[in-house]
């Protein structure tokens, strides 16, 4: 029998985290039958290859005993020739200062068969992920990438005339740097970032300037870490997103806190534990987030925050009516309307994009009053320079009925929504109450075709911790296509066990207990900042 033939795949793991590996790599790991991986890889990675995978860690640590090149040549032609699947894992980029050189040069001698698969470099994300951008119209039009692994060959005359530079390992060579670049021209004001641990739950940022940098990193450990040095550095006070969190990471990441000489410290996330030696909450948990295809990935980037793996699996896609003719009518009528109900941001959407598409603006509103239900459904109506009338307590629609400011025996009320209806208690209720309520198709919600291929692989492998849902529909629709992936399985429920599912609201978990028989955490309050708090709870206490 001919023995089947094997091939070494050079892999860039990406920054750290698995959330930031590219597909590619990934499906190669859940396949790898031999995985030779370098020091700096993160443990999650290891954990996405089969159970019978070796594994082999031949990562080269400054000052420690640790695996020769020429050793590492050998093992991959070695498993290469013997059939096996072979994943050469490097952090960042295979070919961006991975000696990858070498070991191709060794396969192609053995003519052992090789594929490079892209990763990105630390030099790019690490100041991404500090907020720093490497080029700018007015103070960085070139940045340049080296490593300060030797920098007594460097051309430091050269790079000090360079406007941005990022520097890999460079953190135990730093009063090198700054002495060269000092004495070749650059002003001792001239800003510097430090990021360690970039893109992890461990992240560290210093900020300071060549002048002052070192009293600030005296007698701690800079590796592994990313060097800016440019004008750009300043940029990042202006430039971080509001709703990240950032500094809150940076502030709760282990060791010692950030230091900006430059900056105000911004209060600390109240949900991380005031130890700088805790872990964050959600760490070391993978999360399944079910949403929509167009969804904001606001939710993600919260979980993110908080230390969790997220891997995002769009179970909704929503799209106009097939039919305006109902939303048209009602819109022509809008001011014999008492009320316009609200329950969602797709509905808030849909409805002013027909009122504009009609010719019409939010004056046409006057007169009517607006009720809404739920925070964010709230804050997506504001954004069209309204304020509603009222918004019920608990954010869910049954208590709309109950609490509503005022009578509503004659009233007329206007309610966009899906248009596969639902609502019907919602609807029942305030018809039962006297008012006459006009239902109108605003949007359509549909299963999509497919899944992602690394949710399919995660679930597949068993390497999700919880699955999150934020309306009965991402439910179903999960249900569905689950059931038609996974047909082979003779009950598709069998990917849950183990597996916690978490819910925003009591409508999403009735339909989770009935199509999954059970719901493990239910959000206190029935918003996305409600879930992600519900699930700190559960992780702490799990």
């Amino acid at each position: 029998m001919t023995q089947e033939r094997g091939k070494v795949y050079l892999v860039g793991a990406g920054p750290g985290d698995v959330a930031y590996l590219t597909v590619k790599g990934y499906n190669l790991l859940t396949i790898a039958q031999v995985l030779v991986y370098d020091a700096l890889v993160d443990a999650q990675l290891l954990q996405c290859v089969p159970d019978e995978c070796l594994k082999l860690d031949v990562g080269k640590r400054g000052g420690k005993p640790s695996t020769t090149q020429a050793e590492i040549n050998k093992l991959l032609v070695k498993y290469c020739l013997q059939g096996k699947q072979v994943v050469r894992l490097k952090s960042g980029d295979p070919l961006i200062f991975g000696r990858c050189t070498s070991e191709i040069e060794a396969l192609k001698a053995s003519c052992c068969d090789f594929e490079l698969v892209p990763g990105i470099s630390s030099a790019l994300a690490a100041p991404l992920f500090a907020g720093i951008p490497l080029t700018d119209p007015v103070l960085s039009r070139a940045f340049a990438v080296l490593t300060a692994h030797e920098p007594e060959v460097l051309d430091w005359e050269a790079l000090s005339r360079l406007e941005t530079l990022v520097i890999l390992m460079g953190g135990q060579h730093l009063p090198e740097i700054i002495d060269q670049l000092l004495r070749h021209g650059r002003s001792h004001l001239t800003p510097i970032a430090i990021i360690r641990w970039a893109g992890t739950p461990e992240q560290q940022i210093w900020i300071g300037q060549l002048g002052n940098i070192l009293e600030q990193t005296s007698e701690l450990s800079l590796s592994p870490a990313v060097i800016v040095i440019g004008e750009v550095v300043g940029l990042r006070k202006y430039l971080q997103p509001e709703n990240i969190y950032l500094d809150e990471i940076i502030r709760y990441s282990q060791g010692e806190p950030v230091n900006e000489s430059t900056t105000t410290p911004q209060p600390m996330l109240s949900n991380f534990p005031p130890s700088s030696s805790s872990p964050l909450p959600l760490t070391g948990k993978t999360i399944l987030v079910t949403r929509s295809v167009a969804q904001s990935s606001q939710f993600s980037d919260r979980l993110i925050a908080s230390g969790a793996t997220v891997i995002e699996m769009p179970t909704l896609e929503i799209g106009p009516p097939s039919s305006w003719e109902a939303m048209d009518n009602a819109i022509a009528d809008l001011s014999d309307f008492d009320w316009l109900i609200l329950t969602s941001t797709n509905g808030i959407d849909y409805f002013f994009e027909r009122l504009i598409a009609q010719g019409k603006d939010t004056r046409a509103l006057a007169g009517v009053k607006i009720a809404v239900v739920g925070e964010k459904t709230a804050h997506s109506l504001k954004q069209y320079s309204l304020q509603p009338d009222f918004v019920p307590p608990n954010f869910v629609a049954d208590s709309l009925v109950e609490n509503f400011p005022e009578q509503l025996d004659g009233k007329k009320v206007l309610f966009p929504r899906v248009e596969s209806g639902g609502r019907e208690v919602l609807v029942k209720e305030l018809t039962a109450k006297g008012a006459k309520v006009i239902e109108v198709a605003a949007y359509q919600s549909c299963c999509p075709s497919g899944v992602p291929p690394v949710a399919e692989l995660a679930l597949q492998n068993r390497k999700v911790d919880v699955i999150t849902f934020a309306s009965s529909k991402t439910v179903q629709f999960f249900s569905q296509l689950t059931n038609q992936i996974f047909s082979y399985n003779s009950d598709a429920s069998q990917l849950l066990e183990g597996v916690c599912i978490a819910s925003i609201g009591p409508q999403t978990s009735k339909t989770c207990h009935a199509l999954f028989g059970r719901v493990d955490v239910e959000a206190q309050e029935y918003t996305l900042d409600g879930l992600t708090q519900a699930l700190i709870t559960w992780a702490t206490n799990y």
